[in-house]
């Protein structure tokens, strides 16, 4: 059985998947549990649009149900049923969404911007004299923390402490259950001092809005609006990052080529999607699914990289993802994500200003050795090494 794993570091596996077992194929998520990989576009459009077929709550799945899947398991924290928006279905989960959405559009976008140029620059200053850097470490994984723990009233401090818990969170490791605990005694922390002291900030949004009913369910709703920005956020910096770095149709843009960085934005959007893999829907009742039988309470998880190379879609021409925004990196039906803008905003700001401050910018290693994050959700570049001239580092006015 293919580990669900090897699919985020081997994109060539899907080909070889479809080969073996078509649209939909059976994977295995930890040793001893399986799923089914959902790798088919229109197959992963119907059970994100099914809820009442394709159930968002982790206790339809049998595996956890019947014992196979232990408590402590390192899926927990991805998989594992919360009492948040991303566990519920139909008009509770409309109820939790609201929140989110609220939240969203009332970001102001302009300052939102400002304060992560700011951010960016003052990173760079950290590293800009030693003409080298590691652009995941210390640029592309710092970043959206900073800018979500602002949105929520956090310093920076508490924003690197978030960073590492959210680390282990989505390593689904050994570690991940620590990660998780940590992760929410800081958001804990900040909830407790808004409850005595509101501020302009979306805890005190959360807290104030009124279809959260109680301190759970404003952490709740915390915890998945950080969570999923941050890593998202960073895989999309990192891989935008690595492909203006590597491939000669954006690489050129460093010295005036045509291709620029919205052209790469899209184009990571469709290639290397923020999430490879995400967990899961679990099937209400016995069914098909692109030539396969999925059983009552068998896990599905969300191929959306493998669907937005789907034959049936994408006939391989890398024209066709300039401007096109057809891909599913961001999820389909109610639970689509719900802060593509501001999420898109962080990842232009942030590439952007460390290509105008970073004059000469360049790889420091073959793009041959660039390896992903251990992750079975995500295959973020574990480090971008790269090098640049000080005596050309840009305009830092």
């Amino acid at each position: 059985m293919t580990p669900l794993s090897a699919t985020t570091s081997c994109p060539d596996l899907f080909r070889q998947l479809r080969r073996e077992w078509g649209n939909v194929a059976w994977v295995e998520l930890e040793p001893g549990v399986g799923a089914w990989l959902v790798m088919g576009y229109q197959e992963l459009l119907t059970i994100t649009r099914q809820e009442k077929l394709y159930s968002r709550d982790a206790r339809n799945w049998r595996l956890f149900q019947e014992g196979v899947v232990p408590p402590d398991s390192g899926l927990g924290p991805m998989m594992f049923w919360r009492p948040n928006v991303v566990g519920a279905d139909g008009a509770e989960h409309r109820r939790l969404r609201r929140p989110l959405d609220d939240g969203v559009a009332a970001i102001d976008q302009r300052r939102m911007r400002r304060a992560v140029e700011t951010m960016c620059r003052q990173l760079i200053d950290g590293f800009a004299e030693r003409g080298s850097a590691d652009l995941v470490g210390e640029y592309a994984a710092v970043i959206p923390m900073l800018a979500i723990a602002d949105l929520f009233g956090l310093d920076t401090d508490q924003g690197h402490e978030l960073l590492a818990a959210l680390r282990a969170l989505f390593g689904s490791a050994e570690d991940s259950q620590a990660g998780n605990r940590k992760f929410e005694e800081i958001l804990g922390g900040i909830l407790h001092a808004r409850k005595q002291a509101a501020a302009d900030d979306l805890t005190s949004r959360f807290l104030a809005h009124p279809d959260l009913r109680g301190d759970a369910e404003v952490l709740q709703s915390m915890v998945v609006m950080i969570s999923a920005g941050q890593e998202t956020t960073t895989t999309w910096i990192a891989q935008t990052l690595r492909l203006m770095l590597t491939d000669p149709r954006f690489a050129g843009r460093l010295r005036g080529g045509r291709l620029g960085v919205d052209d790469a934005l899209d184009e990571v959007l469709w290639r290397d999607p923020p999430m490879t893999n995400m967990p899961a829907r679990y099937a209400l009742r016995d069914t098909e699914l692109g030539g396969q039988r999925i059983a009552r309470g068998d896990a599905l998880i969300l191929g959306l990289s493998a669907a937005n190379s789907d034959p049936r879609v994408h006939n391989g021409d890398q024209t066709i993802e300039l401007g096109n925004r057809a891909h599913l990196a961001w999820s389909a039906g109610p639970h689509v994500c719900p802060a593509p803008i501001p999420a898109r905003l962080i990842t232009r700001t942030a590439v952007e200003t460390a290509l105008h401050l970073l004059a000469d910018l360049r790889l420091a290693v073959d793009a041959a050795e660039l390896t992903p994050h251990p992750s079975p959700w995500t295959r973020c570049p574990a480090s971008l090494p790269v090098h640049f001239s000080t005596a050309l580092i840009g305009d830092r006015s």
